[in-house]
């Protein structure tokens, strides 16, 4: 019986070579596995499109997959599968977006290609005209990333160094989303001053790598910059200008080699205005399309930004659809604001489909963790007084995130009322109590001002039990009263 590799290469030789490499990545580097995924999606829709004598009408993935379904050419079982993966492999360029672990994204690139072993087996009829063979699928393990490593060290293998350097990249992105977190309740505590040394570590390591495949892998190039731009390695604060113009001209290098990343970020420069490059709307517009052309979705999203801030609506809209439907959460979110915002869209039906579509992007960003939808969705489930139990605990987890990774004071604010109010199906006022502490010490003039009388609300809620507890009907335990003293002292503490 043959293995799932050798079925994907009886399907197609150039397809089974991108399956081989992808599936050896996944245990140690799953962000890697995942570009590679994304690349054989892209070869599976021209595989199909030539097979049929298909004319794709432009390079992007999404069309290219709508183009197919739309012709009829392959069932909806298949298209949902290659979006699916085409979703997944945009995930992994950019996993710290989407708040992922090392174990998350070695399940995400486990899943995808069990995906990809689907979508053969639907297919395989379709371009051989028989069914597919039966295969044996072989558990995956980690030989690879080993066997790069040493070729990093000992073969001075360019290729292998910027794989090495990725997979750094990767876990240092992770670190520094844990390092950034806050706690949400005063019990919780983080070793900070260790998980930043591990990121720092991490970060210095992928750009001496970086630096070391620049010169041979254009990737690596651009990468090199980004590490220069965003200061991974030590270097004088002094020389920290000088740096960040060499890391946008090796950018803006890597871009005429056709690096889409490299565009997309080169192009964002010229949107915005940077150390190294002026603002230019033209020449913005033309980097993003280039890379929005070639699938990333930041160009996308961005190039959705430019045509919104020029007026240009529709077309704003269709770039942030593209992105928002390529699995892209800031894309979502600011999608559903379009919606909302410029009723006079006519993509739906009627308003009231606009509006539903609005609400369907935002639950979708927030699902995926984009911090403002979730906080949009938290205080509306709040705000709604005929939530369900499990709608407001999905409320309640949205904001323990948006604190975590956002510093939110808003959320804190949030969460703070919901607990001591009862609205989550308890009343936790130590908790209450120190979300309005972290509110009070984060917060602006105009935040302390709405938290200044919540602040005053709590304590008389707090003083009225403990006063109070021996002659009314309410009899707090033990344990409840030495919850309300807590509570009490830590809001005195902070006066």
């Amino acid at each position: 019986m043959i293995t799932d590799t050798e079925l994907v290469s009886q399907f197609s030789i150039e397809l089974g070579e991108d399956y081989a490499s992808a599936k050896s990545y996944v245990r140690d580097i799953p962000t890697q596995a995942l570009v590679y995924i994304r690349s054989f999606t892209h070869k599976l829709a021209s595989l199909v499109a030539k097979q049929h004598q298909l004319e794709f009408i432009g390079p992007n993935l999404y069309d290219r997959i709508e183009q197919l379904n739309q012709a009829r050419l392959i069932d909806v079982t298949a298209i949902r599968t290659m979006h699916k993966l085409r979703a997944d492999g945009n995930r992994g360029a950019h996993p710290e977006k989407y708040h992922l672990t090392q174990h998350q994204l070695v399940s995400l690139a486990e899943k995808s290609i069990k995906h990809i072993i689907d979508v053969i087996k639907q297919l395989y009829p379709l371009v051989h005209q028989a069914s597919a063979p039966a295969y044996q699928f072989v558990p995956f393990d980690s030989l690879a990333g080993r066997d790069v490593c040493y070729r990093a060290m000992m073969h001075n293998d360019h290729h292998a160094q910027y794989l090495v350097a990725m997979s750094l990249k990767a876990q240092a992105l992770m670190a520094q989303d844990q390092t950034g977190t806050q706690a949400v309740a005063p019990d919780e505590t983080h070793n900070s001053q260790s998980n930043q040394d591990e990121m720092q570590r991490l970060f210095a390591q992928a750009a001496y790598w970086f630096a070391q495949a620049a010169p041979f892998e254009h990737a690596a190039l651009y990468e090199h910059g980004v590490s220069l731009l965003h200061g991974y390695a030590d270097f004088d604060p002094a020389k920290k200008v000088q740096h960040t113009k060499q890391g946008e001209l090796l950018i803006a290098q890597a871009a005429r080699h056709g690096i889409a990343d490299a565009q997309a970020l080169l192009g964002y420069f010229y949107l915005v205005g940077s150390e190294a490059f002026g603002a230019d709307v033209e020449q913005a517009k033309l980097l993003l399309t280039q890379a929005a052309e070639a699938d990333n979705v930041e160009a996308m999203s961005n190039l959705g930004v430019l045509f919104y801030e020029a007026g240009e609506y529709q077309k704003a809209y269709v770039w942030m659809s593209k992105a928002a439907e390529s699995g892209y959460p800031q894309a979502q979110y600011h999608l559903a604001l379009l919606l909302t915002e410029k009723l006079a869209l006519n993509v739906g039906d009627n308003i009231d489909v606009q509006l539903e579509q609005s609400q369907i992007w935002m639950q979708e960003a927030a699902s995926q963790g984009q911090l403002d939808a979730m906080l949009h969705c938290a205080t509306t489930i709040l705000h709604h007084e005929h939530a369900t139990k499990a709608e407001l605990e999905q409320a309640e987890h949205y904001l323990h995130d948006v604190i975590k990774y956002g510093h939110n004071v808003t959320a804190m604010i949030e969460l703070s009322v919901a607990l001591a109010d009862g609205m989550l199906g308890r009343v936790d006022v130590v908790q209450s109590a120190y979300l309005l502490q972290q509110a009070k010490l984060h917060g602006n003039d105009i935040q302390r001002q709405v938290v200044a009388p919540l602040w005053q609300s709590l304590l008389m809620q707090i003083d009225s039990v403990i006063d109070n507890h021996c002659v009314t009907a309410l009899q707090p335990s033990e344990g409840e009263l030495a919850a309300l003293q807590q509570a009490k002292h830590m809001l005195n503490l902070s006066s």
